[in-house]
């Protein structure tokens, strides 16, 4: 990723913290671009009580780390802020709890994110401590050691990208936060110059396509508090787009780097991009978005762990599955929208 990128990722005595951060250099330009994208489900690793054989481990103890995101980091690279949902510790740790699904990565897997270009991960999802506290502040310090931002479970982040402040809020329990909590949250990073603020949420109902309602009254709860980009997963399929007093709530991203299952049913995810600008440090309107379709794998009969940008027919076919998910909302079958699949089709691949 060219953009350079200063990161102060905090923890939850937020308000005093932030006072020692630098206020961003955005006042002193006239116009400036951030281009964000955002990927869904990360899980590297798996369940231990699984096999080995096709697991995430057998791909990464075959392959070199870069073989993850290989398709989609040179995307990536192209952005100035790359987020997504790390669903999973990286640890050690052996304790867990008796629970269905219980995940985890050994610590050499934070080189697949190091050969990603993905710059800050959302932890305020249900995996985060499937392996304790331990796991949980073993991945932390794993992510700051490897200058990966994290925000969720009460740690916000303030990146500085190309001298402009983006705040990053993540939520998790599926509709048990009050939006006075969130307002509050928001309220504090605008305070101290974020002059973007984008929010997490994990929450929605397994396998579902359209957004419950609880998703719905937060994701608008959150922008009518302040937020100016609502991302959502935990659904592990896709669902739709609502653009909602001109900005964004995208309510699931679908699975993307997914170790948790060899092969689900439903592999089509996205790339969620939108270009934000602001003028004498303050942001514009930002409705330019670019939703790239993709499959959480290169090859189609299992998943291989390679998230995969389409073009042609098959990422039309992705592409029309977003727009039906999204068609409560209104229409968003609009080439602007999906720029980059375009060109990747006249072109024959990304």
């Amino acid at each position: 990723m060219n953009t350079l990128i200063r990161l102060f990722c905090l923890v939850p005595a937020l308000a005093a913290l932030l006072q020692a951060v630098p206020a961003g250099a955005a006042a002193r330009k006239e116009w400036v671009t951030v281009v964000v994208s955002a990927a869904g489900d990360c899980t590297l690793g798996r369940d231990l009580r699984g096999g080995y054989s096709n697991s995430i481990a057998y791909y990464f103890d075959n392959n070199e780390p870069d073989y993850f995101f290989r398709n989609v980091a040179g995307i990536f690279a192209k952005d100035d802020l790359t987020i997504v949902n790390l669903e999973g510790p990286l640890t050690d740790a052996e304790e867990a709890p008796d629970k269905q699904f219980i995940f985890k990565g050994p610590p050499e897997y934070i080189e697949i994110l190091n050969h990603s270009n993905v710059n800050a991960v959302n932890l305020a999802n249900n995996h985060s401590r499937d392996y304790g506290e331990r796991g949980y502040n073993d991945t932390v310090e794993l992510l700051k050691a490897n200058a990966i931002g994290h925000f969720g479970i009460g740690t916000p982040c303030l990146m500085e990208v190309k001298g402009v402040l983006v705040g990053m809020l993540g939520y998790s329990g599926f509709g048990t936060h009050p939006l006075n909590v969130l307002g509050r949250d928001i309220d504090i990073l605008r305070e101290q110059g974020a002059a973007l603020v984008i929010v997490s949420f994990h929450w929605g109902i397994e396998r579902e396509y359209y957004p419950s309602d609880t998703q719905e009254r937060l994701g608008r709860g959150a922008i009518d508090r302040g937020a100016d980009l609502v991302i959502g997963h935990h659904p592990h399929v896709l669902q739709g787009i609502e653009k909602y007093k001109g900005k964004y709530i995208v309510y699931s991203l679908g699975n993307f780097c997914y170790g948790g299952n060899r092969n689900p049913d439903d592999k089509d995810t996205m790339i969620f991009r939108q270009a934000f600008t602001f003028v004498g440090g303050k942001l514009g309107k930002s409705p330019y978005i670019d939703i790239i379709p993709a499959r959480i794998s290169s090859a189609q009969d299992r998943n291989n762990f390679q998230p995969t940008p389409l073009y042609g027919l098959e990422g039309k076919r992705v592409l029309r599955r977003i727009f039906e998910f999204s068609s409560p909302w209104g229409d968003l079958d609009n080439e602007n929208n999906y720029r980059t699949f375009l060109i990747a089709t006249r072109r024959g691949g990304y």
